[in-house]
């Protein structure tokens, strides 16, 4: 595989001491914040026992595997990945104060220990977690030790789109601490979470303001062009605040109300937005997604969230902005995030930028029988034939604790991006990796979170349920039949153009191949134009396949690093201006 570099590449190799230095909690922000980011020390080891040498620096946090990381190695099975660093000389214990020490994503196991006493340990690949550490404080220095194991596809642990052999859709695995790792010190008592439900019929906003303490919290709204107003409540309770002369959120006006938080010494800043997603019937009785009680076209484009330098890890903030923004530019008010789950300022920027995400559950699972879950079930779909979800061994679901922790995950998940207004809808299972009773998993989700849509199960293998009848269509006519729930193409397209100087392999993996910029443009419109004759039938959201290309899957709208636009900007701005209910 031939390296690629992105525009932003060498500037963060210039500078390690401000990678990724934004604040990574743009929905619960305190003036008090401690980076951790840059050189640590490594070693790749074969035993549990934590090292008394290290082998390097890696620059954290890329994964090992990663160009920017520096290491460039995998990590396998039977591996342990050890982190090393001193806390910086401001981590010291303060009377009535805490330490707090976060993780926003480690691949997939970390035992996290602090002057060689283990804090917590961490099993998951994809969500943050926290830890007290102030009680393993002492006066001198502090060491910060992280271990690390990652079994990627060789267990039922979620994985996404990794394979230890990569090729074709499945990209190559990463490993290890992928995003920002900070502190903050707060007081004993505070604020350790906010839930913020914009409740949009009433044109009033709910909050929550969770704390282990007990007592009275101050909400405070600011808006432009008007005085602040505040309201106060119990913590632990919803606080309902007004919402006067209420501007509403879209895509096209993307309109943020500041929040703000006091509880005892404790303060916090965030935000919210009003916005309502739900389905109704059109004027013609037609089911489609309305937005703040309006019909509303979602034109998408699947975002796979991959970088060549960094793989999981966008390079810099910049870069994270940078794939919304274009997509916004083209015409786009949409993105399905593909099986991952994305630093919060990626959401952050879709909130304040005004695009919808569609979010994937991460999926997981044992290796299941292709033969049964993408062939034959791909092309009995034409026929609307519909499978059963409960062959737990065929889709890779045998193990009951594994059924349990996507149980689990999924309301980790719901829990980690409620607050963003963005997000419209959770996407459960996938072509049915991994899949199982999506019919009750269907209810956990509403219960877990009624303001938003679910796509119970895209592409394949729906058992009737969600919001959405959920379409992928890569090699056959497209054909529609009545539906008492939305139409949605949540795949399409595919169509690829290998340019050679921005392309990794020479290998191409796509679903129809194009010579060049010209060819591919032309084949893009004659799809579009086919895609658009359907709307009047029902069809109410797309999304095409894909932002990027990935490795050898060269089928996306830009080059995987970012230089080369591949279909032409005036045919996706002409599409997507015809592509409107």
């Amino acid at each position: 595989m031939k390296k690629l570099k992105t525009r932003w590449t060498d500037q963060v190799l210039e500078r390690p001491d401000q990678v990724l230095a934004e604040y990574p909690r743009p929905s619960m922000r305190r003036e008090s914040y401690v980076n951790l980011n840059g050189y640590w020390d490594y070693v790749i080891t074969g035993r549990g026992k934590r090292p008394e040498q290290y082998a390097g620096k890696i620059l954290v946090p890329f994964s090992p595997e990663a160009p920017l990381s520096g290491v460039e190695r995998s990590l396998h099975p039977s591996q342990v990945l050890w982190y090393r660093r001193s806390l910086p000389a401001a981590v010291r214990r303060r009377p009535g104060r805490r330490w707090l020490l976060h993780f926003g994503a480690v691949d997939q196991f970390a035992a996290v220990y602090v002057n060689k006493k283990l804090v917590t340990k961490h099993l998951g690949g994809y969500l943050p977690f926290s830890a007290d550490v102030t009680d393993f404080l002492r006066e001198e220095e502090n060491e910060l030790v992280v271990g690390v194991r990652d079994f990627t596809d060789r267990t039922y642990y979620s994985r996404g789109k990794q394979k230890l052999i990569r090729g074709g859709m499945f990209y190559t695995a990463q490993s290890g601490i992928w995003q920002t790792v900070w502190m903050e010190e707060v007081p004993e008592l505070h604020v350790e979470r906010l839930r913020v439900t914009p409740l949009y019929d009433q044109e009033a906003v709910e909050v929550t303001v969770c704390s282990r303490g007990m007592g009275i919290a101050r909400v405070t709204v600011y808006a432009e062009d008007m005085q602040p107003w505040e309201v106060e409540g119990e913590v632990n309770e919803p606080i309902r605040i007004p919402v006067p002369r209420m501007r509403p959120w879209t895509p096209e006006e993307p309109f943020l109300y500041s929040l703000s938080v006091d509880f005892g010494e404790d303060r916090v800043d965030s935000y919210f937005a009003m916005r309502k997603i739900s389905v109704s019937l059109d004027g013609e009785g037609i089911p489609r997604t309305f937005l703040n009680g309006r019909p509303y076209f979602q034109r998408g484009v699947l975002d796979q969230g991959y970088w060549p330098d960094g793989l999981y890890t966008a390079p810099c903030d910049e870069a994270l902005e940078f794939d919304i923004k274009e997509m916004k530019r083209l015409g786009f008010n949409m993105l399905r995030k593909h099986i991952k789950i994305e630093p919060e300022r990626w959401y952050y920027h879709c909130d304040r930028l005004g695009m919808l995400v569609w979010q994937d559950m991460v999926c997981g699972g044992r290796p299941f029988r292709r033969w049964y879950v993408t062939y034959l079930a791909n092309g009995l779909e034409l026929f609307h034939i519909r499978f059963t979800d409960r062959t737990y061994r065929l889709l890779g679901r045998g193990e009951e604790k594994s059924r349990e922790q996507f149980v689990e995950e999924l309301r980790e998940t719901i829990r980690l991006l409620w607050n963003h207004p963005s997000i419209v809808t959770w996407v459960l299972f996938n072509e049915g990796w991994g899949q199982f009773d999506a019919e009750e998993v269907t209810d956990l989700a509403r219960e877990a979170d009624p303001h938003r849509l679910i796509d119970q199960a895209s592409g394949w293998f729906d058992q009737g349920g969600g919001d959405f009848r959920s379409i992928h269509n890569y090699f056959f006519k497209l054909r529609f039949r009545k539906e008492e729930r939305v139409q949605a193409l949540t795949e399409f397209g595919g169509f690829c153009w290998r340019c050679r100087e921005h392309s990794m392999s020479g290998k191409v993996y796509g679903y129809r191949i194009y010579g060049s910029r010209r060819e591919l443009s032309a084949g893009y419109g004659r799809l579009m134009r086919e895609v658009a004759s359907h709307i009047g039938e029902g069809l109410s959201v797309t999304v095409y396949t894909q932002l990027s290309d990935v490795e050898e899957e060269v089928n996306g709208i830009y080059t995987y690093d970012r230089e080369v636009l591949k279909i032409e900007e005036e045919v996706l701005a002409e599409w997507n201006e015809k592509c409107r209910i």
